[in-house]
């Protein structure tokens, strides 16, 4: 069946009963809640990851994330302890295991396709272990707001403001190591230790968006937001608003529509993202094709290190 069943709530375009209605049921509050934290969290520290071309360890630490999440459901203790175990685990693993130098972006890539062939397996063994039936496997994968507690936004809001604290104390020394590394460590600027710091916060906003859009769908928030704003603007300052804007928007829709509509939330917030990004790039066609291109272009890189 491709239509909402008749047990679905009915949307009906008057939006202020609409927004009572839905902010009558505790469980829609604490995901609207939660949904902002993820998406300015993920929006910010995505933001650095899409400059410093660090995707592929975005990707690997949110695939990390579904082993933690089995593993915690085996043993009988929270997911978001396995979340946050696994992917800030994988962090430093990635950060520690890979060498300095002009091969350090290759050496990065091989370290990281390991660990997420190893995090997999681990998933995979973690599922066969279980006995019982695995509750929510695809809320694992796909992310789901029905499950989401009070308690829990608490944990999401304190590591979320911890993870933007951190990030706004190493923001200038990190743009600078993002966008020229070896100029930046010429002048001083502590690159490794860097590089090390933000693999760690983007483990633990790469845990904190997995409990939202399901591990297979944390891009949604961590890369389309700021793929999009880079595209719009190259104001780094102005870039990043637009991502935390572009991820928030995208977030609370994708809620409101799967309030409404009996699939999973992931592919409605991953659906208005996508829209968003490529109203940017036909924006930006636009533009160039009215000759005012230059004023616009992208970030110049120099790549993580």
């Amino acid at each position: 069946m491709l239509l909402a069943d008749a047990s679905s709530p009915v949307f009906s375009w008057n939006l202020l009963a609409d927004f009572q209605e839905i902010w009558s049921y505790p469980f829609m509050v604490n995901a609207f809640r939660a949904g902002a934290v993820v998406a300015v969290v993920s929006a910010a520290v995505g933001w650095f990851m899409v400059l410093r071309r660090q995707t592929f360890a975005g990707h690997t630490l949110s695939v990390a994330a579904f082993p933690g999440a089995s593993l915690a459901t085996l043993i009988g203790v929270s997911a978001t302890f396995g979340y946050f175990g696994f992917c800030v685990a994988a962090a430093l693993v990635i950060a520690l295991l890979r060498r300095k130098g002009r091969d350090s972006g290759a050496e990065e890539s091989a370290v990281t396709g390991t660990v997420q062939a190893f995090a997999l397996a681990c998933g995979f063994l973690f599922i066969t272990l279980y006995k019982g039936l695995l509750s929510g496997p695809e809320s694992l994968l796909f992310g789901s707001f029905l499950g989401i507690t009070t308690g829990q936004v608490t944990v999401l809001a304190v590591v979320g403001a911890v993870v933007l604290a951190v990030l706004a104390l190493i923001g200038r020394p990190l743009l600078f190591a993002s966008v020229d590394p070896e100029v930046a460590a010429g002048r001083g600027v502590p690159v490794r230790l860097l590089s090390t710091v933000f693999l760690v916060l983007l483990g633990a906003a790469t845990a904190e968006a997995g409990q939202i859009t399901g591990t297979l769908l944390v891009f949604a928030l961590m890369v389309i937001p700021a793929a999009t704003a880079q595209q719009l603007t190259a104001r780094p300052g102005l870039s990043l608003l637009l991502a935390v804007l572009i991820g928030l928007g995208s977030c609370w829709l994708g809620l409101i529509a799967a309030y409404y509509q009996p699939y999973p939330l992931g592919f409605f917030v991953t659906a208005f993202a996508f829209g968003g990004y490529l109203l940017a790039h036909l924006g930006r066609a636009v533009h160039d094709r009215l000759g005012h291109g230059r004023s616009r272009a992208p970030l110049a890189l120099g790549g993580a290190a």
